[in-house]
């Protein structure tokens, strides 16, 4: 599975995905899901593009709290090799 971050965008999840709801009832299953990170979307948790619209901005690089003032571990749209689980 790989999670893409896209600026000012949601997170696009790539590979085998299984979304579940708190009691576990899987809600879908898929190969590519955008889940939502400006908390507008109408569909969540899934991106149904309402950040293009809600003013939503990304905090900045993956990694670039982590790292400190001044350094960033990637550029603004990064992707992540989630582990196995």
């Amino acid at each position: 599975m790989r999670i893409t971050v896209y600026a000012d965008g949601p997170y696009l999840v790539t590979g085998e995905v299984e979304i579940t709801d708190a009691s576990g009832r899987v809600a879908r299953r898929a190969t590519k899901v955008a889940l939502c990170r400006c908390g507008h979307s109408a569909t969540k948790p899934f991106c149904d593009g309402s950040h293009r619209t809600s003013g939503f901005t990304d905090p900045g690089p993956v990694g670039a709290a982590a790292a400190g003032p001044g350094q960033t571990d990637g550029p603004t749209e990064a992707s992540r090799s989630a582990g196995s689980q």
